[in-house]
């Protein structure tokens, strides 16, 4: 009777191996992780950030943040001519290639702000995944007007710069 107990655990940990094994290699970085003051009484905001997969392959899933009602991943588009903004239910990320959250490309947009965001100050943003765990870091607040980390700074048509998009 022992003996079937003990081979009945190891052939349910031997089963669980492949689960354990794919959830501890599914690891993602997020950092230079900012966003800018709010303009006067907006109840919207965005924040930006570097995504790396440092795992399997995995999906962005979605944000949240005690500051907003709702946390929105997003993407600035031109279509013919007209700037953009449009909802992405979720985002692909590959294994060691940066997705860079900037100005004019992909973004956190933060709707329903439960109070103004000021230069200087800072909050907490978790991001979830399909399979790594969710990922929470601080966002730092600049100031309106400042340009991203690397001085991209939200043009039109930088959409196409490597790292902006995967």
């Amino acid at each position: 009777m022992r003996s079937s107990i003990l081979a009945a655990a190891l052939l349910a940990s031997a089963a669980l191996l492949p689960l354990s094994a794919r959830a501890h290699d599914a690891a993602v970085s997020v950092t230079d992780v900012w966003a800018r003051a709010s303009a006067g009484a907006a109840d919207t905001g965005a924040v930006y950030a570097t995504v790396t997969d440092t795992g399997h392959a995995d999906t962005l899933t979605g944000a949240s943040t005690p500051v907003a009602a709702m946390a929105e991943l997003h993407e600035t588009i031109n279509a013919n001519g007209v700037m953009q903004m449009r909802a992405v239910p979720e985002l692909k990320l590959e294994p060691g290639k940066p997705v860079t959250f900037a100005p004019g490309g992909y973004h956190i947009m933060l709707m329903g702000l439960k109070h103004p965001l000021k230069a200087g100050d800072s909050f907490p943003i978790t991001l979830t995944f399909e399979h790594a765990p969710p990922v929470t870091v601080q966002a730092t607040v600049k100031p309106i007007g400042a340009a991203a980390p690397g001085g991209m700074q939200g043009m039109p048509g930088m959409n196409h710069m490597q790292g902006t998009k995967p």
